[in-house]
């Protein structure tokens, strides 16, 4: 089954390509684009396009790749040795398995689940390096157990970063590529008729002139993202706010009306209130 987007995710025709490939290839898709451009909100609607599970794996600065796999509870062993619990006779009492372990075990009859690695480059640099066998081989061996766990069907592993690191060369040799590009004005738009279809096409409009200007402005420290746009556009049709006060806005306004909703710091917000006050000036 092909995956051709979905009635809640606009997916361009490159990103499309993109899934099929890996899924034809059996690689993992890594997905990078800055926050906020649906990567991984891509995951969940491929596998509700595909019918497949989805098994989520969010990585965080102290998560580890043995996580993954499997982690041996050996304080808990210790324990139930004091107590003289008989199940500490069976180490695999013990054995807590990971994400990927769960998406390896999979039942007679069901289709091969979707992993979502979900922001990668948080971890620690040699995280990724020390996956690349058991996404290679899509097996890893149990230590404690002495037992090999091999995926009895290859999942479709989804691989998501912010590009805050670089990834291992070796790393990215076995991985299909995709960068998210930010939505041009014309996807926007079929995006917000998505999540908002009743909106006012001249409420969108002039929004949009807003969001872009906005992105445009150099030395921003966060551009405002896709997710961020569309909660501005609840706000503005929630407040009611009238369309000429978009409208009227002269481009060298930078700080849009309900902007808290776009920029998310204090030194964006203050750099463009000391670029206001310049323009301000120099109309003067």
């Amino acid at each position: 089954m092909k995956f051709t987007g979905t009635d809640n995710y606009v997916a361009t025709e490159d990103l499309m390509i993109a899934v099929n490939a890996a899924i034809t290839l059996e690689r993992p898709l890594l997905i990078k684009g800055e926050p906020g451009t649906g990567k991984t909100v891509l995951a969940h609607e491929i596998a509700a396009a595909t019918g497949r599970k989805l098994i989520e794996w969010h990585v965080k600065s102290t998560t580890k790749a043995q996580q993954g796999l499997y982690e041996y509870d050996a304080v808990s062993r210790l324990r139930d040795s004091q107590l003289g619990d008989e199940k500490v006779h069976d180490i695999k009492n013990y054995i807590n398995k990971g994400k990927m372990w769960e998406a390896f075990d999979v039942p007679a009859g069901e289709v091969a689940p979707i992993l979502l690695i979900d922001e990668i480059d948080k971890a620690d640099i040699e995280f990724p390096n020390d996956l690349l066998q058991e996404l290679d081989r899509m097996e890893f061996f149990v230590y404690e157990t002495g037992e090999t766990v091999k995926a009895k069907m290859r999942p479709l592993v989804i691989i998501t970063s912010n590009n805050e690191k670089e990834l291992p060369d070796a790393f990215l040799r076995r991985c299909f590529f995709h960068y998210i590009k930010f939505p041009d004005a014309d996807v926007m738009q079929q995006i917000i008729d998505v999540h908002h279809p009743d909106i006012q096409h001249n409420l969108v409009k002039e929004a949009l002139n807003i969001f872009y200007d906005l992105r445009d402005i150099p030395g921003l420290k966060k551009k405002p993202s896709t997710s961020e746009l569309l909660d501005w556009l609840k706000l503005l049709m929630v407040e009611e706010l009238p369309l000429e006060i978009l409208r009227s806005r002269s481009r060298k306004d930078l700080i849009p009306p309900l902007h808290g909703a776009l920029v998310k710091n204090e030194q964006d917000v203050h750099m463009l209130e000391r670029l206001a006050f310049m323009n301000s000036r120099e109309r003067r």
